[in-house]
């Protein structure tokens, strides 16, 4: 079992930067491949980034290559969303999610836990 605790979301302008953070918290030493997607009203929930448990590998949706980078801390109790150049159309609820298996990342199907969310909100 893991818990996910997403936070840093918040109402920004256009163009502006957040970082978004994810607690991970496991009774277990698993070793989980981390993922970020997000949902906005009325849209399916959309791949936004992943990485591996190493760190080595990561990939990000089209929509935000060159925009956004995934990071995770050495003792891989923390993943972290970097957001720069934010669009209105990056509004949305941001999941943070993990899964023992690093294949298929960018499938939430794949994903076995989940955090609560936490709202970002771009303004134009």
């Amino acid at each position: 079992q893991v818990q996910l605790v997403e936070s840093g979301g918040g109402l920004v302008q256009a163009g502006a930067s957040l970082k978004l953070s994810c607690s991970i918290t496991s009774r277990t030493l698993d070793t989980y491949a981390m993922g970020w997607f997000r949902q906005a009203p009325g849209k399916e929930r959309e791949f936004v980034a992943a990485i591996s448990w190493s760190g080595t590998n990561t990939y990000y949706g089209d929509s935000v290559k060159g925009r956004f980078t995934i990071s995770r801390t050495n003792t891989r109790n923390m993943v972290f969303l970097q957001m720069n150049s934010l669009k209105p159309e990056d509004t949305a609820v941001y999941y943070c999610a993990a899964d023992l298996e690093w294949e298929s990342a960018t499938k939430a199907t794949k994903y076995s836990s989940w955090g609560q969310g936490t709202q970002v909100t771009v303004l134009s």
